[in-house]
């Protein structure tokens, strides 16, 4: 559908080829970015390339990053000893924000979900696994989302750990089934931490 001229008709679709952005909203951005500087739409242009060719995955928690380590697995203040496993980035954010937790964490990249094709090997569970070897480990948080893609990766990973004799948690009641951690208030995922089960 070419409502646009030529050029505003190619930013409207590659807008709109963004997860959660629909052609209407597409039109809408375009429309605001035309109206723009060009110095405001360079600068973002080129924010986006920068990011692009120079984040990359911390070498050990897999969160994303600048810097080969990345400043929470490089912080000596943060208590090593306990682990939050987390799905994304966005989901790491999200507890930061609460300002409460001291831990570090893992980011799996993904959750097991056999309908979409995606096995253990798929997510970054054998870098977790490497990590507790290694490491002076005490506990495995696992906040993972209350879906049953987040579910079925919790109980796989409990499966993985209890042996270890490693304490292995889940973030209790109050993340609503079905909800994203990312779209989940502080308060709200703080008492879920607080509150975690032993698995």
């Amino acid at each position: 559908m070419n409502l646009y001229s030529g050029k505003m008709n190619r930013l409207v679709e590659e807008l709109s080829s963004l997860p959660g952005i629909g052609y209407k909203s597409a039109g809408r951005l375009a429309d605001y970015l035309i109206r723009q500087p060009v110095e405001r739409v360079k600068a973002l242009s080129n924010a986006m390339l920068d990011a692009r060719e120079n984040v990359k995955f911390c070498s050990v928690c897999f969160t994303l990053t600048d810097s080969e380590i990345c400043s929470i697995c490089a912080n000596e203040q943060r208590d090593h000893s306990t682990i939050m496993v987390v799905e994304d980035t966005r989901d790491l954010a999200a507890y930061e924000k609460t300002g409460k937790y001291n831990g570090v964490y893992h980011v799996l990249q993904g959750a097991i979900s056999p309908m979409m094709g995606v096995g253990p090997a798929d997510i970054r569970l054998k870098e977790l696994i490497a990590r507790l070897e290694t490491d002076d480990v005490k506990e495995v948080i696992i906040a993972t989302n209350s879906s049953l893609e987040g579910e079925t990766t919790a109980m796989y990973i409990s499966k993985l750990i209890k042996p270890t004799g490693i304490r292995v948690s889940r973030i209790a009641s109050g993340v609503p089934v079905g909800g994203d951690l990312e779209n989940i208030d502080e308060i709200t995922l703080l008492r879920a931490l607080e509150g975690r089960v032993n698995l």
